[in-house]
């Protein structure tokens, strides 16, 4: 790319790309690339004046020659999201000047009486809305609006019910904006994720791809616990679907043959055979909006007390009106009551409010679904952790291969990676990728893949029963027997690593030895969020009392549970809400999903099982738990800033109400007034919290 610097100071430089003609597609491609860069903390494309403004703290030299090499074409991926918003804002930009800059050329160059039949016509839709309102039997804000600009026009006042007028259209263009921009910021933090999948080719073999590769009627591999990547119609097998991130169902529904399964749904039991309806990216942005604007989820009580709260005062408004002209025996006073009313700010400000604080905790690498949730996020008072890939590192590692029964060690690493790559956890995880550090390649030599929640998987790798997972799986449920000879080195395996057992034909094939340390920032989480109100902290986990006990001790929590089940979890999780707490959960397993849906607030880490992530209600995304402790101080700040509202405008205005009422504020002075309070408190809704 060819490029000019045009300013520049340590660890800011703005650029302009030559020629500065850009498409809203090649800014996205290059934004997108500049943000991926090493070093760079944030990257801003201008599409109409062709600059670029990057904040970094690499190497100068190498951000230059990143931008050097950089084609539009190396962005290959869909941006149909981010394009989205680019061209949102730039219609309503233009629509917002236009809109301003039109009115200041009637009053400069419209004759008066053209200006008055104008109001007139304009003020017709103001009016009809009114008098809907009284037809349903219904005191809401259309019916003051009308008033307002009613009396004004009987009154002859053409001027002020033209101000009055055109504060409402800009008031509303701002709340269309304010309120799109919100959703669109937050639809794409809630995108999904997807990078590969498994397709099924005409010799009968899956082949792990690129989704970019996946084209309109290719056969995918949809297995327990993945999120389905594009919506489809399945072609064989059975599914059921956990659909809430779409429909907000709480039950899993059954998917059979003929019947379509949606993008961005879990597959929660089952396997099919899925054909590709359509494309990537194609309609995911409408059905991820649609889902936004519908749910219930988004709302938040102090949302639904506020839109209560605002249609509550109407009557008030109209009868503090009232009782002014009454005592007055003036029109402008009573009107300029019905300038105000609180439903504006109320209705506007407190969803942005929770909107922005959900964008936000995005750009902290949180994706909340829900205003709900943060709201009950900052209520908690009990916090429920999964130990392992939560609490310990989210990426083990496998320490050694201790082979039985005479098996080649690279050849058991090999089978077990083969197994476990269908179901990734972050013990799974570790197990690829040390087969993968190894060069150890293997092509598909297992049966039907079956994953027993908890436990472990089972198949059949040339002709013999092959299982991996727990001990209490592969020797208490399936009787697998240690080889003969070979106790005493089992009896000698490390009790520091965690274990899993490979059998194969009903005998101990091998045991992987993984190393799952403790996260370097767990202790200090573990203070922080007692110091923010959290008073009960617990640990849950399959492992051995004595591996909990020791985590437990050096982590800090104040209770733990070892040897645990999924169903214990959720239990746990359900015993401690009806005891009155409110309680989060956060895990990263097939085997946690129980729990995060009992929770209050369930939360999932980035490298979790797809299930776990889907049905969360909060998904971290950085490797780092110091993000529970952003959450945290998010939430706390936007219950803040919700109440700092409610006070803002019940005053201001009161105040204006009281002061119309007296005769010292005119009907427009009024309105202008209001209005611009309304906007610059939701402006300030849509400033970050912290």
């Amino acid at each position: 790319m060819k490029f000019q610097i045009l300013h520049e100071n340590k660890g800011r430089m703005r650029f302009g790309v030559l020629p500065k003609k850009m498409t809203m597609r090649e800014a996205d491609a290059l934004q997108l690339f500049l943000q991926r860069l090493d070093g760079v903390q944030k990257a801003t494309v201008h599409e109409r004046t062709g600059c670029a403004t990057v904040l970094y703290t690499g190497e100068r030299a190498a951000l230059i020659e990143a931008v050097r090499r950089f084609h539009y074409e190396d962005v290959d991926e869909d941006l149909s999201l981010q394009i989205h918003s680019r061209e949102m804002n730039a219609y309503y930009t233009d629509k917002l000047i236009f809109k301003v800059a039109y009115r200041g050329i009637r009053k400069l160059f419209f004759p008066a009486w053209l200006r008055h039949i104008r109001t007139v016509i304009r003020s017709i839709p103001y009016l009809w809305r009114g008098v809907r309102c009284i037809l349903r039997g219904k005191l809401q804000v259309e019916l003051l609006d009308a008033l307002s600009i009613g009396i004004s026009l009987i009154r002859r006042d053409f001027s002020t019910a033209s101000s009055v007028r055109f504060l409402l259209e800009i008031g509303d263009l701002l709340d269309e904006w304010t309120h799109k921009k919100s959703v669109d910021d937050l639809a794409r933090t809630m995108s999904l994720n997807i990078d590969r999948v498994w397709v099924k080719t005409d010799e009968d073999t899956e082949v792990l791809l690129p989704i970019e590769q996946v084209r309109q009627g290719d056969l995918i591999v949809v297995r327990m616990g993945s999120v389905i990547p594009m919506d489809g119609v399945i072609e064989s097998g059975e599914l059921m679907v956990n659909q809430a991130s779409l429909t907000g169902e709480s039950v899993p529904v059954p998917k059979r043959p003929g019947m379509t399964v949606y993008a961005g749904t879990v597959a929660e039991e089952g396997e099919c055979l899925m054909r590709v309806k359509e494309q990537p990216g194609e309609s995911r942005y409408d059905k991820i909006v649609t889902m936004i604007e519908e749910s219930e989820k988004l709302k938040s009580s102090v949302e639904h007390r506020a839109m209560y709260l605002a249609d509550k005062l109407v009557p008030y408004t109209l009868l503090g009106s009232g009782v002014t002209y009454l005592l007055t025996q003036n029109t402008v006073r009573a009107v300029s009551v019905l300038m105000v009313d609180f439903s504006c700010a109320l209705k506007l400000a407190m969803p942005l409010a929770v909107l922005s604080a959900m964008r936000e905790a995005g750009d902290h690498h949180i994706t909340v679904k829900g205003g709900k949730y943060m709201e009950a996020v900052a209520r908690a008072d009990m916090i429920v952790f999964d130990k392992t890939g939560t609490l310990t590192h989210a990426c083990p590692k496998v320490v050694s291969v201790v082979p039985f029964g005479g098996n080649d060690e690279a050849e058991m690493l090999r089978v077990a990676a083969c197994l476990e790559e269908h179901f990734p956890h972050s013990m799974a995880n570790a197990v690829v990728e040390a087969a993968r550090d190894r060069n150890l390649q293997h092509e598909e030599m297992h049966t039907q893949v079956e994953y027993i929640v908890a436990h472990g998987i089972r198949s059949t790798v040339d002709g013999k029963e092959t299982l991996i997972g727990s001990y209490h799986f592969v020797f208490e449920d399936e009787g697998v027997k240690i080889p003969r000879g070979e106790k005493r080195t089992f009896n000698a395996l490390p009790d520091e690593y965690s274990h899993l057992y490979l059998a194969i034909g009903g005998k101990l094939a091998a045991v992987i030895c993984i190393a799952d340390p403790l996260r370097s920032e767990a202790k200090a989480v573990m203070a922080e969020l007692h110091s923010l109100g959290i008073e009960h902290t617990v640990m849950l986990t399959g492992d051995s009392e004595r591996t909990a006990a020791a985590i437990a001790r050096e982590v800090g929590v104040d209770e733990y549970h070892a040897e645990v089940l999924p169903e214990d979890k959720a239990r746990f999780v359900e015993e401690a809400r009806a005891n009155g707490h409110t309680v989060i959960m956060i895990g990263d397993g097939i085997n946690d999903s129980p729990a995060l849906s009992a929770a209050d607030v369930g939360i999932a880490v980035s490298d979790g099982a797809a299930i776990a992530r889907e049905i969360a209600d909060i998904t971290i995304t950085t490797d780092d738990l110091r993000s529970l402790v952003t959450l945290r101080r998010l939430s706390s700040a936007l219950m803040a800033r919700i109440s700092r509202n409610y006070r803002f405008v019940m005053g201001f205005n009161g105040s204006l109400i009281g002061l119309g009422a007296i005769g010292i504020l005119p009907p427009a002075t009024s309105a202008l007034l209001h209005n611009t309070s309304t906007i610059a408190i939701s402006l300030q809704s849509m400033t970050n919290v912290l």
